[in-house]
């Protein structure tokens, strides 16, 4: 048995069948993210904490898999400014990671791990008070990397993703507001590594303007 977060490496098998079906769910994948792109060029402009409506953020996160300590960065719209004390956003979002493991959870030779995701999501809030707890959907890929001496663990796996998050926002200032995030990620086709999901937390500054 495999724990989720284990990672572990697979046999390459030619598959077409499998091939097909992992090129048909990326294409389905990004032809959603170019539809919620397209909504945040259109949709009008939410400016109830800033003068444009925009943000930008940078966090420190956690997961529960290797590699587990990262950075990550977004960048937020407001949109749908007409619904009173609610608070929509559209988000792109960026997040990397890196470690040198000395095996792979006890087993395997020393390895260098990375892992680089992005995607966009949409977000909905309730904006008043001290305290902005929020929730939001996404679409976005992730790429992992392991680099080892031993060529088996030597590989790269690039994957789509679906996710789900919570946050709360502390805006004690007007263009500055600390938060705290939850973020389970749900990836799609991956082979290489042997879990499909996992979660991390992310605490970070985004400034308003």
């Amino acid at each position: 048995m495999v724990e989720s977060g284990y990672l572990l490496c697979k046999p390459q098998h030619s598959n077409r069948k499998t091939m097909n079906l992992q090129m048909k769910s990326i294409w389905n994948t990004l032809a959603a993210l170019a539809v919620m792109l397209l909504m945040w060029l259109v949709v009008p402009v939410q400016q109830a904490h800033a003068v444009t409506g925009w943000g930008i953020g940078a966090s420190y996160e956690i997961r529960d898999a290797d590699p587990g300590n990262g950075f990550g960065l977004r960048l937020e719209r407001g949109i749908l400014s007409s619904v009173p004390l609610l608070d929509f956003k559209m988000r792109a979002h960026f997040s990397f990671f890196s470690e040198d493991v000395d095996s792979y959870r006890d087993f395997g030779p020393p390895a260098e791990l990375g892992l680089f995701d992005y995607g966009l999501a949409v977000t909905g809030g309730i904006g008043f008070g001290l305290f902005h707890p929020y929730v939001g959907l996404g679409l976005g890929q992730e790429r992992f990397r392991s680099e080892s001496d031993e060529p088996i663990l030597d590989f790269s796996e690039n994957s789509i993703y679906w996710n789900l998050y919570g946050g709360l926002r502390l805006p004690i200032l007007p263009l500055v507001s600390p938060f705290v995030e939850y973020r389970f990620t749900r990836l799609m086709g991956a082979d290489e590594i042997d879990y499909n999901h996992n979660s991390r937390l992310a605490f970070g500054v985004t400034l308003n303007f």
